[in-house]
């Protein structure tokens, strides 16, 4: 090639060899810029090849000017180019006097909008199902949740979990007796007080509601047509809301959908207003299943159902290790099954038995005293050995704080 120097040209653009990724259709100018003393007697000239084939002389653009201090020349060529085809990407290498710096032209695939199109659309429909199975499923996980590490409402001596006050129409008694109370106790062990007196008698609670409420965690109002016609509904039915809120944690008032639309008592509209200290629940025509919102709803609002497996009695008294026999439901020493005289008098025989009274006589022939003598004795040993014991030696040590439920009869020459 002409030109050559007797000292290859510095290479200033590019430092190296290059490599550049260019998506089809894109533009690109490759600059290829070199350095040599001025005194050399020589004059460069760029030259481009691609892939080992020479482009032509046009198909660049060269610029030549002195350095700073005259001593040093520098010469720029720029090679333009379209990248519209596959063949257009290669190895181009730039040839100045006898230096040479190469560029790589690779192609790429463009990053195109569907991709990202259909990556939002899976996201947007992951979550409307998140969402659809939240609104589906989060009664069932509040409940499991609140089952599960939910707070305990033991050891307060309550005897019930729930009182019921309802009226006194068909419909509401066999709402009550028929849908809830089953429901409720057979299905999720609940303990319910049911009434049907009205709770608030001019407007205030008597001392029958006051001690009944007392004993059951929460308080649940079947706001029915029927009851809402009660007095204390119409008259002041705001003033008896706070009364009721005295006496129960965040009460539950239960109406149905076929009355709700119809009802202009203004005693829904109250409710609705005062959501967050009262549970309002609607009974639909679907909520007859079990496995119904209504109920679950109804399960969060009450508390949280503690089964006590192969305990006898309150387990309220359980935990606490009382072994009053007065205070256990179910005492297997009063039951008769043990009575070695079944044909005798029951009250003998449950005497003989509990208490270890004598058994009552037998009448046998003459002839069988001693028979009779051994067959005493044989019984008495036996009632012994299964003659349950009762320790009353801490009666006086024994914890009955958590009970509020004991009475003292009296009569007035007591007092």
């Amino acid at each position: 090639m002409a030109g050559l120097c007797s000292v290859a040209p510095e290479i200033l653009v590019p430092a190296a060899n290059e490599t550049l990724e260019l998506a089809l259709g894109s533009q690109v100018e490759l600059n290829c810029t070199v350095r040599w003393a001025a005194a050399e007697r020589c004059q460069p000239v760029a030259a481009w090849s691609k892939d080992g084939q020479w482009l032509g002389s046009e198909s660049s653009q060269d610029t030549a000017w002195f350095g700073q201090n005259a001593s040093e020349r520098l010469l720029a060529s720029v090679l333009q180019l379209n990248l519209t085809h596959d063949a257009d990407f290669g190895v181009f290498a730039c040839w100045v006097s006898n230096a040479t710096a190469t560029f790589t032209l690779r192609r790429v695939e463009a990053a195109g909008h569907v991709p990202a199109v259909l990556a939002a659309l899976l996201v947007l429909v992951l979550l409307v199902l998140l969402a659809g199975l939240y609104v589906r499923c989060r009664l069932s996980m509040f409940l499991w949740y609140r089952n599960r590490y939910g707070e305990l409402e033991i050891n307060d001596g309550k005897l019930y979990d729930a009182y019921v006050s309802h009226a006194t129409a068909p419909d509401d008694r066999k709402f009550v007796h028929f849908i809830m109370k089953p429901q409720l106790e057979n299905r999720y062990g609940y303990k319910l007080f049911l009434d049907e007196q009205t709770i608030l008698p001019n407007s205030e609670p008597s001392a029958d509601l006051i001690m009944n409420v007392s004993r059951c965690r929460r308080l649940i109002v079947v706001l029915s047509v029927a009851y809402l016609e009660q007095d204390w509904c119409n008259s002041s039915f705001r003033e008896g809301l706070w009364r009721l809120l005295e006496l129960s944690k965040k009460p539950i008032f239960i109406v149905f959908e076929s009355q709700y639309r119809e009802i202009t008592h203004p005693a829904i509209s109250l409710l609705k207003q005062h959501r967050s200290v009262v549970t309002l629940l609607v009974w639909r025509a679907g909520s007859m299943t079990p496995s119904s919102d209504f109920w679950k709803e109804l399960c969060l609002a009450l508390p949280r159902k503690v089964s006590f497996q192969g305990t006898m009695g309150d387990p309220q008294t359980q935990l606490q290790e009382d072994k009053d026999p007065m205070l256990i439901l179910h005492s297997s020493y009063l039951d008769s099954d043990g009575d070695l005289h079944p044909d005798g008098d029951l009250g003998t025989g449950l005497r003989g038995c509990v208490f270890g009274s004598p058994p009552p006589p037998r009448i046998a022939g003459p002839g069988t005293p001693m028979a009779l003598a051994a067959s005493t004795t044989e019984d008495t040993q036996l009632r012994d050995s299964q003659r349950p014991e009762l320790d009353i030696s801490d009666l006086g040590s024994r914890n009955y704080g958590a009970r509020t439920d004991f009475y003292c009869l009296v009569t007035e020459d007591d007092i």
